[in-house]
């Protein structure tokens, strides 16, 4: 699958390979649990040794333990090789105070693991190219890689929160307040990255910002430029994020790599991601600067459908195929995958999130069950 190139690892130092690999496994909420429990079958079919410890998180830690990321979690997930993770959230938690809501769990994971850099791959499997929300013609052969910082930006910024306003034209009103901000040297370490990644794939970088609007915007492209200087065989080029959103829909071949902010980057890759069919076929990887790394499907937790058996595991199946290259050092496993996926979307099998008129959707354990099948 080569959108979930390059290969590498953040950290090229020369690492013991422990003979076991402890993996994190992190369910959560929703459709999680179904989607989890397929893609830790997948990886026990491959011939690598790995222990899995699971642990509550989101909404059932905080129904179980009070907090949406219990200190045991968190423990468990800082001292896993990889953490693989299914998707927290539910509507009966939205009156909760925000710093007991269930997606605080996935904020303090990046925070407390130091997962800066995201790796979000939208590639179009060609049987899927009907399923795209464009043309064919448009989105054949579709591979980008979005670089997304994630543990800067608006989401972590401080001052925030609500406040009563005592002068202007709105006194007393309340009022909403979020701080946008990055370090140079935030921005210097995923521009890196992002550059080593677009030396492995088609040597285009494109860097998203609003330069022309936010000041902070303005560093991030002074920076990329500066740390250019180093790759003088990548391609650079730069775009405000209303036009990128914009070539997205219009001309999606046009980019390879992306690298963007927080916010940006989140609204971006989603919005990528209806490009290749579904958000259930879309894999992530977050790595720390050792490669250590929590593993993710980007869609949510869709409490919706939960426990009905429909849900798309291949998303989850995906990001362990992610795992096992980035942070496993297990490529050719990572590849095995990828092509087990790609088979049974060959043979037809769809689940409801892809099925047409014509197709008769697969559940999700039976889905699961053809890609073992597939493995072997």
């Amino acid at each position: 699958m080569a959108g979930v190139r390059p290969g590498w690892r953040l950290n090229q130092g020369g690492q013991h390979k422990p003979m076991t690999y402890q993996i994190a496994v992190l369910p959560g909420d929703g459709i999680g649990p179904e989607i989890v429990e397929q893609a830790v079958r997948v990886l026990q079919a491959l011939p690598i040794d790995l222990t899995f410890q699971t642990a509550a998180v989101g909404g059932t830690a905080y129904d179980a333990h009070g907090h949406p990321l219990p200190p045991e979690t968190l423990a468990l997930a800082k001292s896993s090789h990889a953490v693989l993770f299914g998707a927290v959230g539910d509507w009966k938690y939205d009156q909760l105070e925000r710093a007991l809501r269930p997606e605080q769990a996935i904020l303090g994971l990046r925070r407390e693991m130091g997962l800066f850099a995201n790796f979000r791959p939208a590639m179009l499997f060609p049987e899927l190219a009907d399923a795209s929300s464009l043309k064919p013609d448009l989105v054949a052969g579709l591979d980008i890689l979005i670089v997304r910082e994630l543990t800067g930006d608006i989401y972590f910024g401080q001052p925030r929160g609500i406040r009563t306003l005592s002068e202007g034209p709105f006194t007393g009103d309340k009022q909403g307040f979020d701080t946008m901000h990055y370090a140079e040297s935030e921005i210097r370490r995923i521009a890196e990255v992002a550059f080593q990644a677009a030396g492995k794939r088609g040597g285009r970088l494109c860097s998203v910002d609003k330069a022309n609007v936010l000041e902070t915007s303005q560093l991030w492209r002074d920076v990329v430029t500066d740390v250019a200087k180093n790759y003088p065989g990548i391609e650079l080029s730069h775009m405000y994020v209303d036009n990128a959103a914009m070539q997205l829909v219009r001309a999606p071949k046009a980019f390879d790599v992306i690298v963007t902010g927080n916010l940006f980057g989140d609204i971006l890759s989603d919005a990528a991601a209806m490009l290749t069919g579904s958000i259930g076929m879309l894999p992530s990887a977050s790595l720390n600067a050792s490669s250590q790394g929590l593993y993710e499907p980007i869609h949510g937790s869709a409490p919706d459908i939960a426990g009905q058996g429909s849900a798309n595991p291949l998303a989850t199946i995906l990001s362990a195929a992610m795992m096992l290259r980035y942070s496993l050092d297990a490529g050719v496993l990572a590849d095995r995958i990828e092509a087990a996926v790609a088979d049974v979307l060959a043979q037809g099998l769809r689940t409801a999130d892809l099925a047409d008129d014509s197709t008769q959707p697969v559940s999700t354990s039976e889905m699961g069950d053809a890609v073992l099948k597939a493995l072997k």
